[in-house]
C-alpha cells in the first residue's frame, strides 16, 4: 500500500475497524474512505456494487459484521447467519468485481471446532463440531474466509482472512445485554463500584433503567457472573490487533501463504496474544483495577461455553510480528476509556 492508496475500512466505528483507521492514520495514510450504516447496508448487494462501482478502492479492510457474546449469539442465531453472510457475498464479490488489490476478511476464532485442541493452529479447522452456543456465526466466518480463498485460486485475487482471538479496546460495546465478556465485566464491575458509592444518578444516566441492576445480579455485596468461572479465553487489545492487521496488509500476499502446498485449504492466519486466562481471574482483575470492593460470585447452572480457546499463533509470528500490550496495561487503559466516555 502506498500512502496515497485509496483503502475502505468497513466497519470504521467497531472496535477493530476504529482501531485500523487510527493506526493507519498515524502511519500517514492519508487516502481513507469510511461509510456509516445509513449511508451504505452492507448487506445490500446491489448498493455495495454501487459503491464500489463509483468509489473503486484499491484496498480494503472488512471489519464489518454483526457481533455479540454468548447470550446474543444462541438467541438470535438466525439473525448472525442471515445477516453475516449477505454482508460477505455483497463485499467479496464486489471487491473481485471491481478490480480491489487486496482485501483482508476479518473472522473469529469461534470458527474452530468446541473441542479442538489447544493452542488452536489453522488446520484445526473443520475437523471436528463447533461450540453450539455460536455455531450460526461461526459458519458465516467459515464462509467469508473460503470465498477469499475461492476467489482466490479461481480468479487470482489477493484476498487475505485474519481469524482473531477475543478483542477488547477503544470504542468498545459496553452494552449489557449484548456485550463480549470483558466489556460485559467492566461495566457490570463498574456498576456495582457505583452502586456501593450509592451513586444511583449516574447508574441511571448509563443504565436508564435501575432494574437492570437486579436482572443483571449486581448488587452492593456482591456481582453473580454467567457460568462457572473456570473456563480460560485469550485478550488481545484492538490496537495490537490493528497493527497486526496493517502488518499483514503490508507485507504479505496470499502467494506467500500457499508456497509449497499441494492442496490449498486454512490459508487464514490467526491473530493472538499467545496467553489465556480464566474468566475468574479476569474478573478478579477487571476488579482491581475499577476498584470495586464487593464479592464476585458465579452462577454455575448458566452455560460456559468453550471450556479453552487458545489461538496458535505461530505462523503470525514467524512472519515477523508479536504483540506489545500487556493483559493488565490494556484492560486498564480499556477502564479509563470507557470512564472518559461516561462523562
Amino acid at each position: 500500500m502506498n500512502k496515497d492508496s485509496k483503502i475502505f475500512i468497513a466497519g470504521h466505528r467497531g472496535l477493530v475497524g476504529s482501531a485500523i483507521k487510527s493506526e493507519l492514520e498515524a502511519q500517514g495514510y492519508s487516502n481513507l474512505i469510511t461509510q456509516t450504516h445509513s449511508e451504505l447496508d452492507l448487506s445490500n448487494q446491489l448498493k455495495v456494487e454501487e459503491f464500489f462501482a463509483k468509489e473503486k478502492p484499491e484496498y480494503v479492510f472488512f471489519c464489518a459484521a454483526k457481533v455479540g457474546g454468548i447470550y446474543a449469539n444462541n438467541t438470535y442465531r438466525a439473525d448472525f447467519i442471515y445477516q453475516n453472510l449477505a454482508i460477505q457475498n455483497a463485499m467479496i464479490y464486489s471487491a473481485y468485481k471491481y478490480g480491489v488489490k487486496k482485501l483482508l476478511f476479518l473472522g473469529s476464532s469461534c470458527i474452530y471446532p468446541k473441542n479442538a485442541p489447544q493452542p488452536m493452529s489453522e488446520d484445526v479447522l473443520l475437523t471436528s463440531e463447533l461450540e453450539y452456543t455460536n455455531e450460526p456465526y461461526a459458519i458465516a466466518k467459515i464462509a467469508g474466509l473460503k470465498m477469499c480463498e475461492s476467489f482466490n485460486l479461481q480468479y487470482g485475487t489477493n484476498f487475505l482472512s485474519v481469524m482473531p482471538t477475543n478483542l477488547y479496546g477503544e470504542n468498545d460495546n459496553f452494552d449489557l445485554e449484548n456485550s463480549h465478556v470483558l466489556p460485559a465485566l467492566i461495566k457490570k464491575i463498574h456498576l456495582g463500584k457505583l452502586l456501593r458509592e450509592n451513586n444511583l444518578e449516574q447508574i441511571q444516566k448509563e443504565i436508564g433503567d435501575l432494574s437492570l441492576l437486579q436482572k443483571h445480579n449486581i448488587t452492593q455485596e456482591s456481582i453473580t457472573l454467567w457460568g462457572s468461572g473456570n473456563p480460560r479465553r485469550e485478550f488481545l487489545h484492538s490496537k495490537d490487533m490493528a497493527r497486526a492487521c496493517v502488518f499483514i496488509m503490508q507485507n504479505i500476499n496470499f502467494k506467500d501463504l500457499i508456497e509449497g502446498k499441494e492442496e490449498i485449504r486454512n490459508t487464514h492466519i490467526n491473530i493472538g496474544y499467545g496467553e489465556d486466562i480464566t474468566i475468574k481471574d479476569l474478573a478478579l482483575l477487571v476488579k482491581e483495577i475499577v476498584g470495586y470492593e464487593g464479592e464476585i460470585t458465579f452462577d454455575s447452572s448458566k452455560l460456559d461455553g468453550t471450556m479453552k480457546k487458545l489461538l496458535d499463533c505461530s505462523k503470525l509470528n514467524s512472519l515477523g510480528w508479536k504483540p506489545s500490550i500487556t493483559l493488565k496495561e490494556g484492560v486498564r487503559q480499556t477502564y479509563e476509556d470507557f470512564l472518559r466516555s461516561r462523562k
